[in-house]
């Protein structure tokens, strides 16, 4: 058991009932809100997914007894996030709100824990970001429902077990990879969601256009499906772009040739590549021949985040067969040159090799 000093930081909970507060907050902000699916029957997508979940829920339901804790892990506006509020709806629970890098000591998990009341759903975004000191002390709580630590010092020390209301701990991560095992294991369901198809982000797009009061037609909500890389969060950013871009240049209808007029002012080509995705691709096919290259040295090439790099650029670039991961680093294929109007360089191969 480790000592535990300091007192619990509230401020960190930001504790909200999901069935309907309004949140005040700036306008875009609002919207985005405003745009989640509040329950599992109006959400688009990920059907596996949510056909699994929805039945864990109802059984809690049935038998009176807390949700499994859930692990939700993939890349970024999927959305983790969103389903986390929705079982918390379905459950007629409080959602608690935090994310790993706001616990930063062993207090503040504590002090989150011991105001959750029971049946409340945890919600750790970036949970992969908790320290090792902290996710300890989640162990005992995810299974035993109650927390051991130590207060004072030497001849004053003092064992305290702390009982906890029962409670569901949901994580997010878009790097399952750096959960420890016994935080991993821990997690009685867990989820991977994966890219959308044209199809879903579609109805997800209509569905959003109907919420912003905007006339969209099918081969609109088709063409802006196309340029969003798979994401919701990004097919509803750029819907709001284009309404933006009705509003000032075209009156009427959103259609697929003024859908594809404003997400070209944006930057964003016909696969949905924006700006930070070729210039990620240019600098790694010309600078470094194709590669292969690190991500070290093009973060600090392209002068961009590493890990914005790996969790927003690769995975899309990745899935669409753009560039691969080798041993020796990251390579452009022959379809990456081909997309920006390169070819490959003398003695550079294909870009197919063996995915890390």
């Amino acid at each position: 058991m480790r000592a535990l000093s300091g007192e619990s930081n509230e401020s960190l909970l930001e504790k909200q009932n999901v069935e309907g507060k309004a949140l005040i907050s700036k306008p875009e902000t609002q919207l985005v809100q405003d745009l989640r699916p509040r329950r599992f029957r109006d959400y688009v997508g990920q059907k596996a997914v949510v056909d699994s979940i929805s039945i864990a829920v109802l059984a809690a339901k049935k038998r009176g007894d807390t949700l499994d804790h859930a692990l939700f892990h993939g890349p970024p506006g999927l959305g983790k996030t969103t389903i986390s509020h929705i079982i918390a709806r379905e459950l007629d629970s409080t959602l608690v709100h935090t994310s790993g890098p706001a616990l930063e000591r062993p207090a503040d998990v504590v002090g989150l824990l011991s105001n959750l009341k029971a049946g409340d759903v945890l919600f750790i975004d970036e949970i992969h970001r908790l320290s090792h000191a902290v996710e300890e002390y989640l162990y005992s709580a995810m299974e035993d429902f109650r927390v051991d630590f130590m207060t004072g010092a030497g001849a004053f020390a003092k064992s305290i077990n702390l009982p906890l209301e029962p409670f569901t701990l949901i994580g997010s991560t878009t790097r399952a990879g750096m959960l420890s095992a016994p935080l991993r294991e821990r997690f009685g369901l867990a989820y991977h969601l994966d890219f959308y198809s044209t199809e879903e982000l579609a109805q997800v797009i209509s569905r959003s256009a109907g919420i912003l009061k905007v006339e969209i037609d099918d081969c609109g909500a088709i063409e802006i499906a196309k340029r969003s890389r798979g994401t919701p969060r990004i097919s509803n950013r750029l819907l709001r772009r284009v309404r933006d871009f009705t509003q000032v240049r075209h009156a009427g209808v959103i259609n697929k040739v003024v859908a594809s007029e404003a997400l070209e002012v944006e930057g964003v080509d016909v696969l949905g590549l924006d700006r930070l995705d070729k210039l990620y691709l240019t600098t790694l096919s010309k600078n470094y021949d194709g590669g292969p290259a690190g991500i070290q040295a093009l973060s600090a090439t392209i002068n961009e985040d590493q890990q914005t790099l790996e969790d927003v650029v690769e995975p899309f670039l990745l899935k669409i067969g753009f560039i691969v991961r080798t041993p020796q680093g990251r390579r452009t294929t022959a379809e990456g040159f081909s997309h920006i109007g390169l070819k490959p360089h003398p003695g550079q191969s294909s870009g197919q090799g063996t995915l890390l």
